[in-house]
């Protein structure tokens, strides 16, 4: 996979006041190489196209941070366009002296060229920060801005898989190998949930050794379940490990009910937890797109994110319950009692996770949702878990959106949002936004 990769591009033309524009330069560096210390810089302002043209050849980037460091007009930022097909920040600096003498960078009017022209171009929306380098709002935005560019450039190469097709009534996370490739750039493996349950049955108890061990670390109450139904879970959760290794899957969405249950005596719920806590994003009922919503969640958080249903809402305290049957992470349940097993709540067969999730300060429920034309929108609310007890059986959180809760609900239902969301433990609501517009999608913020 190629490394991601991020150039500096800061045009100007020789005419402004060049002690200005050189200053401004050496920061902006300083900057970038803080948040990105590989970020592709070039010795000094890009004064020339010769020089410009020159320069753009000597990399592919992913994303292009193209700055004025003075003004320049359209035909440098033609020549950018005309290099490469990333993602695009433009950076206008603030003009370092205002007091009636000389327009020392001229910046801004730069700005407007290069946007005219991109506009012009119909590229896909780029991002935009105004200010000088050593401002902290103009360190946020670019720091939001390479997280979300690198997120689009792991979609590309993304391996997600859905094992077994969604239960009836449950359509909503149904994938299409081509839509995961248009929209995304993602590649879609499909196979059956026979084919892991054929395999977990088929391991010898001596290559069970590393996820007895991995279990046994991790899960609480284990040995209270029936010792046929644990190892048929090690088992399982071999097969899921060495299927995600094989095929190098980083998300997967996997059918569970009736089939685990009927079909091989033991549910995935733990299988699916395990995985969630080793940052392999794993969604239940075949959610295909929820789990490329786990999957963006995880890698711009970098730690496992929760996923479930809105299930009850409190007007009086403004929060929004999510719960699924039991499968977060093992690191997202609570200090006091850790990741506990149990059963599911309906089938009464384990293990399952059974722990109400520890509380974060900052949050984001998160949604990738399909619209009818085919197109895709991100659902964004920010807001905190509270530090709240397991509510129902299985795993819980409870969500106090920054938002009217009992509005963040109906308008969410009468839009038409699925039923399966992410709650993100990490305020990353500006990665997100900026990433939908790199894909060319909708924001939909609650």
């Amino acid at each position: 996979m190629k490394a991601f990769q991020v150039m500096y591009v800061p045009i100007g033309v020789p005419t402004f006041h060049m002690e200005s524009a050189h200053d401004q330069f050496h920061k902006s560096v300083a900057l970038l190489q803080s948040l990105i210390p590989d970020c592709v810089v070039p010795a000094a302002p890009l004064l020339k196209l010769d020089d410009l043209t020159a320069y753009l050849g000597t990399c592919r980037p992913d994303l292009v941070i193209l700055q004025n460091n003075t003004f320049a007009n359209s035909a440098y930022a033609n020549e950018v366009l005309k290099s490469f097909e990333g993602s695009v920040l433009l950076w206008t600096l603030r003009e370092p002296v205002i007091d009636g003498g000389r327009l020392r960078l001229n910046s801004l009017t730069g700005a407007y060229s290069a946007g005219n022209l991109m506009h012009q171009w119909g590229r896909a929306p780029f991002e935009y920060v105004f200010g000088g380098p050593q401002e902290a709002k103009v360190r946020s935005k670019i720091k939001a801005v390479l997280g979300a560019a690198r997120v689009k450039s792991l979609l590309r190469s993304l391996n997600i898989a859905s094992i077994g097709h969604t239960p009836q009534g449950f359509g909503f996370g149904r994938g299409l190998d081509s839509e995961m490739a248009r929209a995304f750039g993602a590649t879609l493996e499909s196979i059956e949930a026979r084919e892991l349950m054929n395999k977990a049955k088929s391991y010898q108890p001596a290559d069970l050794a590393a996820e007895w061990e991995e279990s046994r670390a991790k899960l609480v109450g284990l040995e209270k379940l029936p010792a046929e139904n644990v190892e048929a879970y090690v088992r399982l959760y071999k097969a899921y490990k060495d299927f995600v290794t094989s095929k190098n899957i980083k998300a997967l969405a996997s059918r569970c009910w009736p089939d685990y249950f009927v079909d091989y005596g033991t549910p995935v719920c733990g299988v699916l937890g395990m995985l969630n806590d080793n940052l392999v994003a794993a969604a239940c009922e075949a959610d295909i797109y929820g789990a490329l919503s786990m999957y963006i969640g995880i890698e711009l958080s970098a730690q496992p994110v929760f996923f479930g249903d809105p299930v009850s809402m409190d007007e009086e305290k403004n929060t929004v319950t999510f719960w699924h049957c039991g499968t977060a992470a093992c690191s997202l349940a609570r200090k006091e009692t850790g990741s506990e097993m149990g059963v599911h709540p309906n089938r009464k067969i384990g293990p399952t996770m059974e722990f109400g999730c520890r509380p974060t300060e900052h949050a984001v429920a998160f949604r990738v949702g399909r619209k009818p034309d085919g197109s895709f929108r991100f659902f964004i609310s920010k807001g905190s878990v509270l530090d709240a007890p397991q509510q129902f059986l299985g795993t819980s959180l409870v969500f106090h959106p920054d938002s009217n809760a009992e509005q963040w609900v109906t308008k969410s239902v009468k839009e038409g949002w699925e039923p399966h969301f992410c709650i993100l433990y990490e305020d990353v609501a500006e990665e997100l936004r900026v990433l939908a517009g790199f894909l060319g999608m909708e924001v939909c913020e609650y």
